[in-house]
This record gives structure tokens, C-alpha cells and sequence, in this order.
């Protein structure tokens, strides 16, 4: 199974777009959970029984786990182990050197920590990249025009016409299948997502940028015109809650953003 099979399985089966991002930071759980390293997992874990049957997609923002060594990657680990196999793994990591260097990321996030996709940075050009493009049945995004203010600073900047990010598209359809290459593209451009769309109409799309970044749902899925794509929403649903009936208001948070997709599309 292709991983853009596996995401339209998925899809199919939990009627969702909505993918749960999970930034978890200590210093937001809420307090039942404890303060100590090991609070992360108890929280990961709930925010996956309560969303395993409405989201398609989580994805697991590698800085939040990092920053805290050794522990930090066994709570990962953990953590990519208890999502459910059918449920398609996002490893947002932002990794991209050269060949080598790569070569060992990919090992890594594919082999130990047995993800079904990276973000990767193209800044490096083709062989930055194709190391992660080696491994079947798994998916690359490539970070493409993101959701943040600062995507202006290079993204945008213009060459014969062309921004930079419409580069990134144009050369790097040529290193691999719409089914292995993705591309993160920000709610918060959606002229840009519309405009896009009409070139890799079967690229999958990672969408972040909606909820607290501001995103319009109705623009982000009438721009993206049915093609292939997961919505990312990670702190509007994961820090719903601060009380002991925490749970119950994340499953209604990912239900409302799961239902409003569905309603626009």
C-alpha cells in the first residue's frame, strides 16, 4: 500500500480530512496530568483515544520532544507506537542536509521511529531530498509557501516572475510520483493554495494554519477543489481544555473542525 493509499483509506473510513497535531508542551497541559517529562505520553495517549475515530492524521512536531534528550525520544517513540496502524503518522521534523546527512534522518524517522511521512526543507536542492524519496510506501512534504507570518521573508521572493515557492513545485515534480511527494501549503494562502492546485492537482497537501494561525475553513477547502490533503489543527484542539473533563471538550473540538470540513467540501 502506497502512503497516499493509506491516507485515502483512512479518509474513507473516519470521514476526515482533520489531521490532530501534537505539539504537546508541558507548559500547557493541563495541571491533572502532572509536570514531569512522562505527563507528555498521559497526554498524547488521551488525545488519541478520544480522536482515533475522527481524525486521519497525526502529527508529531519532533522540537517538543527533543528538547528533553534521551526521554524526550522514548516518549516519541511511544507515542508513534500507540496510534492506531491504520491511522496515517506525520513525523514533523523539517529535516533536509546533504545526501548522507539525510540518509540518516530518513533511517531514523522510517526505520526507528517508523513513520509515514516527514517535512522535509528542499533549500538543499534534489539530493537533500532523495534520500527520504528511497523508502517505499512512504510519503515526503516539502515545505512549500507555510503558514507563518516570516513565509514572506523567502518564500514569496520572485525570479522571472515566479515566487520561490513556485519553484520549489515546478522542479521538484520531477524527482518523484504524486503517491511519494507532498507539499506543506498554508491555509493562510488561499489564493495561492487555489492557484497551486490547478498544477499538482494529485499531490496530497499538508495543511496547517487553521484554528489559531487564523485559517478560513471555507476559503482553505474551496481553494484546495477536492485534491488529495490532510488539514492540520494542533493547538485549537489540543489545549481545548484545562479541566478534568478535558477529553470530552478535545473530542468535540476535533468533531467540530472534522464536520466543518466535510460540510464545506
Amino acid at each position: 500500500m502506497t502512503a497516499l493509499e493509506k491516507i485515502k483509506n483512512i479518509q474513507q473510513k473516519n470521514h476526515s480530512l482533520l489531521c490532530v497535531g501534537l505539539d504537546s508542551d508541558l507548559s500547557k497541559i493541563p495541571k491533572h496530568f502532572g509536570n514531569n517529562i512522562k505527563s507528555l505520553l498521559d497526554f498524547n495517549k488521551e488525545i488519541i483515544d478520544c480522536t482515533k475515530d475522527i481524525a486521519c492524521a497525526y502529527k508529531i512536531n519532533f522540537a517538543f520532544y527533543e528538547q528533553y534528550g534521551a526521554e524526550g525520544f522514548q516518549i516519541l517513540k511511544e507515542t508513534f507506537e500507540y496510534i492506531p496502524a491504520d491511522i496515517f503518522t506525520i513525523a514533523d521534523a523539517k529535516r533536509g542536509d546533504i545526501g548522507n546527512t539525510s540518509g540518516a534522518y530518513a533511517k531514523s524517522v522510517f526505520e526507528y521511529f517508523n513513520a509515514d511521512s516527514i517535512t522535509v526543507n528542499p533549500y538543499m536542492g534534489e539530493d537533500s531530498v532523495a534520500p527520504f524519496l528511497e523508502f517505499e510506501d512512504k510519503m515526503v512534504f516539502l515545505l512549500t509557501l507555510t503558514s507563518n507570518s516570516g513565509s514572506t521573508d523567502l518564500q514569496r521572493i520572485a525570479s522571472n516572475g515566479k515566487p520561490f515557492y513556485r519553484f520549489v513545485i515546478d522542479i521538484s515534480r520531477i524527482w518523484s510520483t504524486h503517491d511519494k511527494l507532498g507539499y506543506v501549503f498554508g491555509a493562510t494562502h488561499p489564493d495561492e493554495l487555489k492557484e497551486i492546485r490547478e498544477i499538482i492537482p494529485k499531490h496530497c497537501l499538508l495543511i496547517p494554519g487553521i484554528g489559531s494561525q487564523g485559517g478560513s475553513i471555507v476559503d482553505t477547502i474551496s481553494a484546495n477543489s477536492g485534491g488529495p490533503a490532510i488539514i492540520n489543527v494542533s493547538r485549537d484542539i489540543i489545549y481545548a481544555s484545562t479541566d478534568k473533563n478535558f477529553a470530552e471538550v478535545v473530542r468535540k473540538r476535533a468533531e467540530f473542525y472534522r464536520n466543518s470540513f466535510n460540510q464545506v467540501g
